[in-house]
Formats: C-alpha cells, structure tokens, sequence
C-alpha cells in the first residue's frame, strides 16, 4: 500500500509534540488589534494544545 499523505495545510499550522499531542496557535491576532487590550494580544501570542474533540481528526491529516 501507498504511504499516507501529509495535509500540507494543516501540517503549517499544527506541531504534534513529544507526548503526541497537537499545538497550535490562537486566532485573532493578525489585524484590527487596536481595539484589543495589550493583555489579551499577550495571551494570544502563546500556543495552545488542540481539544481532544478536534485532535482526532487532526491525527488523520498528520500521519507521521
């Protein structure tokens, strides 16, 4: 059998980690900003691990 292929787009916007789960990163952070407080763009700038809702259907798009 063919080797799975790698959803090119998803695998730009998702890491998986060590422990196998998947991070990624906030939306909302990219333009009209200025309405937004400084604290909350901070917290926007961190990563955060995928729901295991969505994970599941992230590991199939992310084989290897």
């Amino acid at each position: 059998m063919p080797k799975i292929k790698t959803h090119r787009g998803a695998a730009k916007r998702f890491k998986k980690t060590g422990t196998g789960k998947i991070r990624g990163w906030h939306a909302f952070h990219s333009h009209i900003l200025g309405k937004k407080t400084a604290k909350r763009k901070r917290n926007l700038r961190k990563s955060l691990i995928v729901s295991e809702a969505d994970a599941g259907q992230l590991r199939r798009l992310l084989p290897y």
